[in-house]
C-alpha cells in the first residue's frame, strides 16, 4: 500500500511546471466567465452528500455576480445527492428585510363565464315548446281514445259535484237578483202611490179619511218592502261571494291540478315508450333524463291533488255554514213580510246585523266619505 501511494505522488508531481501554470490560468478564467462553472467544484463527502458550507459560499458568490436589477428577490440553488434524478431546484421568493417569503400556490379556479340572456331565453322557449308539444299530443290521444289517463275516481266525483252545484247556485243567484229588481220596482211604486194618496187626502175633504188610510197602508208596505229588500240583497251578496270567489278559487286550483295531470301522463307515456325500445349507449341517457322529468312531474301532480282535496274539504264546510245562515235569513224575512209582521221582520235584520238605508237619503260621495 505504501508503495502504491508513493508511485501516485510521484506521478502527480512529475507534471511539467508549464502545464500546471496553464491549467491554473484556465480554471481562473472559467470561474470569472460564468459562475455556473463553480457547480462543478462542489465537493462531495464520503456518503455522497454535498458539503453545506461550500454550498452556502457558492450561493453567496452567485448573488454577488447577479446584476443589480435582480436584487429584489433572493435566489437559492439547492443541490441534491447523486441519487436524485434532478440536478438542482431553484427557489425564488419576495425579498423583504433580508428574509425570504414563500408564495404558496393553490388550485386555480376559473370564474364561470357570464351567461348570455339571449341563450337563456332561447332555452326557456325550447323547454316550453317541448312541454306544449307533449301535452298537446297527450290531449289528442286521450280524445281519440288511444292514450291512457290517470284517474282518481273519488276526487273526480267531488269535482263533478262541485261544478254541478256551482251551476245551480248561479241559477239561484240569478233568480234572487230578478226578485230584488222586481221588489225594488214595487216598493218604488208603492211609495209613489202613498204620496199620491196623501196629497189627495189634503185636497179632498169629503174623502180625507179614505185617502189617508190608503196612504198610510202604502207607506207601511213600502217601508216593509225596503226591509225585505235589504235582507234579499244581503242574501245575494253572500251567495255571490260563495259562488264567484270561494268556489271559483277552488275551481282554479282544479284547473291547475288537471294541467299537472296532463303533464304527468304525457311524460309517463314518453318514459314507457323509451323503456320499450332498445337500451344502448345512445338511449340510456335519454331514458335517464326522461325518468328525471317524469319524477318531477309526478311530485307536482301529487302536490296538486293534495291541494285540491284540502280545498274541497274546506269549501264544503264553509258552504254549509254560509248557506245555512243565508237560507234562514231569507225564509224568516219573506215569511214576516207577507204575514205583515213588521216587528219580526225588523228583528230578523237585527239578528243578522243588516243595516238599512234611510229612505230618501242618497249615497254619500267619496269626498264626504273621506
Amino acid at each position: 500500500m505504501s508503495d502504491c501511494s508513493n508511485d501516485t505522488t510521484t506521478l502527480v508531481t512529475s507534471k511539467p511546471a508549464t502545464e500546471e501554470v496553464k491549467s491554473n490560468s484556465e480554471e481562473s478564467t472559467m470561474a470569472q466567465e460564468s459562475p455556473k462553472n463553480s457547480a462543478a467544484e462542489i465537493p462531495v463527502t464520503s456518503n455522497g452528500e454535498a458539503d453545506d458550507a461550500h454550498e452556502h459560499g457558492f450561493n453567496r458568490d452567485l448573488k454577488r455576480s447577479l446584476p443589480a436589477g435582480l436584487g429584489l428577490s433572493e435566489t437559492q440553488i439547492t443541490s441534491h445527492g447523486f441519487e436524485s434524478t434532478k440536478e438542482g431546484v431553484i427557489e425564488a421568493g419576495a425579498f423583504q428585510g433580508g428574509q425570504r417569503t414563500h408564495t404558496k400556490s393553490g388550485p386555480v379556479i376559473l370564474a364561470d363565464e357570464t351567461k348570455n340572456p339571449a341563450m337563456e331565453k332561447l332555452e326557456l322557449v325550447r323547454k316550453w315548446s317541448l312541454n306544449t308539444y307533449k301535452c298537446t299530443r297527450q290531449i289528442i290521444s286521450e280524445k281519440l281514445g288511444r292514450g291512457s289517463r290517470t284517474v282518481d275516481l273519488e276526487l273526480e266525483a267531488q269535482i263533478d259535484i262541485l261544478r254541478d252545484n256551482k251551476k245551480k247556485y248561479e241559477n239561484i243567484l240569478k233568480l234572487a237578483q230578478t226578485l230584488s229588481t222586481q221588489l225594488f220596482q214595487m216598493v218604488h211604486t208603492q211609495r209613489q202611490l202613498g204620496d199620491a194618496f196623501a196629497d189627495l187626502s189634503l185636497k179632498s175633504l169629503e174623502l180625507h179619511e179614505e185617502f189617508g188610510y190608503n196612504a198610510d197602508t202604502q207607506k207601511l208596505l213600502a217601508k216593509n218592502g225596503e226591509t225585505l229588500l235589504g235582507a234579499i240583497n244581503f242574501f245575494i251578496a253572500s251567495v255571490n261571494t260563495l259562488v264567484n270567489k270561494t268556489i271559483e278559487d277552488t275551481l282554479m286550483t282544479v284547473k291547475q291540478y288537471e294541467s299537472a295531470r296532463i303533464e304527468y301522463d304525457a311524460y309517463r307515456t314518453d318514459l314507457e315508450e323509451l323503456n320499450l325500445g332498445p337500451r344502448d349507449a345512445n338511449t340510456l341517457p335519454k331514458i335517464e333524463q326522461s325518468q328525471h322529468l317524469f319524477q318531477a312531474h309526478k311530485e307536482k301532480y301529487d302536490k296538486m291533488r293534495n291541494d285540491v282535496s284540502i280545498k274541497l274539504k274546506f269549501l264544503e264546510e264553509n258552504k254549509v255554514k254560509v248557506l245555512h245562515n243565508q237560507l234562514v235569513l231569507f225564509h224568516n224575512a219573506i215569511a214576516a213580510y207577507f204575514a205583515g209582521n213588521q216587528k219580526q221582520l225588523e228583528q230578523t235584520l237585527k239578528q243578522f246585523h243588516i243595516k238599512l238605508k234611510n229612505p230618501g237619503v242618497d249615497t254619500p260621495s267619496w269626498l264626504e266619505e273621506q
